[in-house]
């Protein structure tokens, strides 16, 4: 509350504008109260010609404000300073959970440190904004109700997906602010005693990614149809920023965070954005887990202990591969050291290996 207690990041982009065009561009900005850079990026230098010497008509005039009006909401509504410290960040953290996973290094007894360390510095310290989430939802609801492409955040969309094409959804595993809350919660759940407090469940992912498609559809739909930004009512990120979550967004994250107890990560694999856009990215990964089936003892402990069903569809190659998150649980429980993450094409396992 201390860091962010302030008001949310956002600046009303769509004001109701009075339009005289007798006015002068210096007028009609006053009589508005719009910022110089909106007048200057629309009309140039040009403060004293009348609105009617442009050859604009009043509606096209009205559009041309609108959408400056939005890139300039957009780029005052950003904490440059934040985020020029949040990518560094993430990059160096990232790159240090690469080399731990390849190196077979993230085992039981870390992996909640690792956890809690990663939640502290992109949650607690650094915000709910920006977000691998929100780059993908912000960009659709911008596009749809303005009518504009922000580049900053397309490049930040860009970045996130390349993180998941070099490892394997590097970002969500490691980065995603609220996508390791859940998983803390999960695991916290998982060692309380043996089986945990609550018995945990592995959905088929045909029913999740159904849902998290639909859900994506739907927020899109409305988006376009009616200019209104469903997640934006329920963003789970806003966890962070405790002072702007309305009643309707504390409901839906408790429910999500209550629901982490029994399911593992059920916001990305049911809901968010970002996490279908990077799944499927995620086929195209250079490093991902990998089984060596010359080694493999065909005890299937490593499907037995993945939090979801991703390690059996990588084991048995019998269904699509859901979202893997290189937890690296399949690895640790491997005592032939038959997993990796690695790089190289997934084989296929021998018939009749697993039965």
């Amino acid at each position: 509350m201390q860091l962010w207690g302030g008001g949310e990041e956002k600046i009303e982009a769509n004001p109701q504008l009075n339009i005289n065009m007798e006015q002068t561009v210096a007028e009609f900005g006053q009589t508005n109260d719009l910022p110089n850079e909106v007048i200057s990026e629309v009309f140039g230098d040009n403060s004293q010609k009348r609105l009617n010497e442009f050859g604009l008509t009043e509606t096209q005039l009205r559009d041309n404000i609108q959408k400056s009006l939005a890139f300039y909401a957009e780029e005052n509504s950003k904490n440059w300073v934040k985020i020029a410290t949040k990518f560094p960040t993430w990059f160096i953290f990232l790159a240090v959970m690469f080399v731990l996973t390849r190196q077979k290094a993230v085992t039981k007894k870390n992996r909640n440190y690792l956890y809690a360390l990663s939640i502290l510095l992109f949650g607690v310290l650094l915000g709910s904004d920006p977000s691998p989430m929100g780059t993908v939802k912000d960009a659709i609801v911008l596009f749809a109700t303005q009518g504009i492409i922000f580049p900053p955040r397309m490049i930040a969309l860009a970045v996130f997906l390349l993180t998941v094409f070099v490892a394997n959804k590097a970002i969500c595993s490691w980065g995603c602010q609220f996508g390791v809350l859940q998983d803390l919660i999960f695991r916290l759940n998982s060692r309380a005693k043996k089986g945990g407090w609550f018995r945990q469940y592995k959905p088929p992912f045909i029913v999740t990614n159904t849902i998290r498609v639909a859900f994506f559809v739907g927020f899109t739909t409305i988006a376009f149809i009616w200019a209104f930004d469903l997640v934006e009512q329920i963003d789970p990120f806003k966890i962070y920023n405790p002072a702007i979550v309305t009643a309707i967004g504390w409901t839906f994250i408790g429910l999500i965070l209550g629901l982490s107890l029994f399911i593992y990560r059920p916001w990305c694999h049911l809901f968010c954005p970002f996490g279908l856009t990077g799944w499927l990215v995620e086929h195209f990964s250079i490093f991902k887990i990998k089984v060596n089936y010359d080694t493999c003892s065909a005890c299937e402990s490593c499907a037995k202990v993945c939090p979801s069903t991703a390690m059996e569809a990588i084991l048995k190659r019998e269904k699509t591969i859901p979202d893997c998150f290189s937890c690296s649980s399949c690895i640790n429980v491997c005592t032939t050291n038959s997993i990796s993450f690695s790089t190289g094409k997934r084989n296929m396992p021998p018939v009749g290996k697993y039965k």
